[in-house]
C-alpha cells in the first residue's frame, strides 16, 4: 500500500476552522450535516467503524498530517499504514485535532514511531513541497475526493464502495497485467 497525499480542503487555515460551521456551510445547514453523519455512520457500523463525529471540533488543515505520512512511508509502508490507522481513528473516533503538530507527534508515537523525530520533521517543514506537488498532480488528474483506490496502477475506483466492488477492481487490475 502506498499512501498518496490529497487534501480535501487545502485552503483551510493552518489552525483549522470550526467543524460545525464548515459542515453546515457545505451541507446547507444542521439537517444536512445530520443526514451526512447518519449516512456515513451507518456504512461505518457495517464494517466495524464507530464514528464519533460529535467529538470533532475543528476542521483541520491536513498538510502536516500528509507530510508525516510521507515521512513514515519513507521508512516503511507498514509504518505509514499504522500511522494512517492512528490518524483516522484519532480524528474520526476520538476527535483528535490532526492539524495540531503535538497531536500528530503523539499519534506517531502511538503508531510506534519516534515522537521527537516526527515533531522535528514537522517543525522543519520537511516533505511539504513534495506533498503539495503530489496533491496538485492528483487535482490535475481529475481526482476530487476520497477515498480513491488505484490498483496495480491500472484500475481506479473512488468513493465509499462495497467490499465486492473493491475485490472486483483488484481482480480486474490483476487480469490487466
Amino acid at each position: 500500500v502506498t499512501w498518496m497525499p490529497f487534501q480535501l480542503k487545502p485552503d483551510v487555515p493552518l489552525g483549522g476552522i470550526d467543524r460545525r460551521s464548515y459542515l453546515e456551510g457545505k451541507f446547507g445547514g444542521a439537517a444536512g450535516v445530520q443526514q451526512f453523519y447518519d449516512r456515513v455512520s451507518e456504512v461505518g457500523r457495517e464494517v466495524g467503524i464507530f464514528f464519533n463525529f460529535e467529538r470533532i471540533e475543528r476542521q483541520p488543515n491536513t498538510l502536516d498530517a500528509h507530510c508525516l505520512v510521507a515521512w513514515a512511508q519513507a521508512m516503511s509502508p507498514a509504518a505509514a499504514s499504522n500511522l494512517v490507522e492512528k490518524l483516522f481513528r484519532g480524528y474520526f473516533v476520538e476527535g483528535v485535532d490532526i492539524g495540531d503538530r503535538q497531536e500528530l507527534a503523539r499519534l506517531a508515537a502511538a503508531a510506534g514511531l519516534d515522537a521527537y523525530r516526527a515533531a522535528a520533521w514537522l517543525v522543519a517543514g520537511n516533505g511539504r513541497e513534495g506533498v503539495m506537488v503530489s496533491d496538485e498532480r492528483a487535482r490535475r488528474l481529475g481526482i476530487a475526493g476520497v477515498p480513491l483506490f488505484i490498483f496495480n496502477r491500472r484500475v481506479m475506483i473512488s468513493g465509499a464502495q462495497p467490499t465486492s466492488a473493491l475485490i472486483e477492481a483488484m481482480a480486474q487490475a490483476a487480469r490487466a497485467e
